[in-house]
């Protein structure tokens, strides 16, 4: 994307962006949250894993915008208690979240063999994390995550917002700058719901076969390296500078041309 060649209109939505961008660290969770939705409507979802960030961020989309897009990447192998928060998410809010998904367990298995998050992990994660997320995001200009500074090294820079420059859109953490206890805090204060596995010592939830009780991200994919699970990493061959960059570390809160 070139904002030089941009419509007018749409150039100076992409300035005013870049200007709010610039001063987001002033800005509260749920103004910053108040700011994206005025300005990108139906074009900003939510992008939800049922962890007990979305369940702030939920709470604070829907106080905002009854009407918000919410979606989720379904890789057919969460946890049965992350299917139930999702249903009882779409029942307190009155909703139906978006949902994008890999293929069946039974089309993995036939396709690329069995458990290939253990033969092939990198591979399994693009098929079924990343090519639905490229697909969620296809009408957006603008997503939000539950993405927080304290979570991994990776995130330690990210920006409240920022250009996410691997596909080309616009990337809000409102939470960037929260911790574990003010999460919770606004959890139990509201009494919202949330996933049952936190009370079992998961910080992070993602899919069954590699996923275990720990702090902050240490129970993902607990047996290797990896620290990112697919959604908020670079594209092949990006490396940890691209890591930084698509997380916010080093990304100018403009465009690029």
């Amino acid at each position: 994307m070139n904002p030089d060649t941009l419509p007018d209109v749409k150039q100076t939505v992409h300035n005013d962006v870049a200007a709010l961008a610039a001063r987001s660290e002033e800005l509260s969770a749920e103004q910053l949250i108040g700011e994206v939705v005025e300005r990108f409507g139906d074009r900003v979802s939510l992008a939800c894993s049922f962890q007990k960030e979305e369940s702030v961020l939920l709470d604070m989309l829907f106080s905002v915008e009854p009407k918000a897009r919410v979606f989720a990447i379904d890789t057919h192998y969460l946890f049965p208690e992350t299917y139930e928060l999702w249903r009882e998410v779409e029942q307190r809010y009155d909703m139906k979240v978006e949902v994008f998904e890999g293929p069946s367990t039974e089309e993995l298995a036939a396709t690329h063999g069995e458990k290939l998050w253990e033969c092939k992990p990198d591979l399994y994660l693009a098929v079924v994390k990343v090519e639905p997320l490229v697909r969620a995001l296809g009408d957006l200009d603008c997503w939000i995550t539950g993405i927080r500074r304290e979570q991994s090294q990776t995130r330690a820079n990210a920006p409240k917002l920022g250009w996410d420059a691997s596909h080309e859109l616009w990337k809000a953490n409102p939470l960037a700058d929260w911790s574990d206890d003010d999460c919770w805090t606004y959890i139990r204060e509201r009494g919202l719901p949330y996933n049952a596995l936190h009370d079992r010592g998961y910080a992070s939830i993602g899919d069954t076969h590699s996923t275990l009780p720990g702090s902050g991200r240490e129970g993902r994919w607990a047996d290797s390296d990896r620290t990112e699970c697919g959604l908020h990493a670079p594209r092949s061959g990006a490396g940890e500078a691209g890591t930084s960059a698509l997380l916010g570390g080093s990304v100018e809160p403009t465009p690029p041309s």
